[in-house]
């Protein structure tokens, strides 16, 4: 599985934006997709992800009520839409890919910078 982020860019605090990960190789539907972020050198954390089965969501406290996690399966592509963004978002976020039922992210993309101005 290939993975091909686009979307990072620099945002006022309180504005928004989009990210894409585009995936080669599986269909969504058989893999499990996420997105992280983390700071040079630190490690990445988990962000929101989506279910590749049945499309079921998850967020984490950081991204509840701001970020919106979708895919488009005729496009291979996953979303996520940021909004309300704060300077402590600022960092580079990765998507990730698993195979459905594996228990760890297997895939990765290169990450997209994402800078949030106060």
């Amino acid at each position: 599985v290939q993975l091909q982020a686009f979307g990072g860019g620099l945002v006022q605090a309180g504005g928004s934006l989009r990210l894409s990960c585009t995936a080669s190789g599986r269909t969504l539907s058989t893999i499990d997709m996420g997105w992280f972020r983390g700071l040079p050198g630190k490690e990445r954390v988990y962000v929101v992800g989506i279910r590749g089965t049945d499309g079921i969501t998850y967020y984490t406290e950081s991204a509840k009520g701001r970020f919106i996690i979708s895919r488009d399966i005729t496009k291979n592509t996953m979303y996520l839409q940021m909004n309300n963004l704060k300077p402590e978002d600022t960092a580079v976020y990765y998507c990730g890919a698993r195979r459905s039922l594996q228990p760890g992210y297997e895939y990765w993309g290169h990450g997209t910078q994402v800078t949030v101005s106060s």
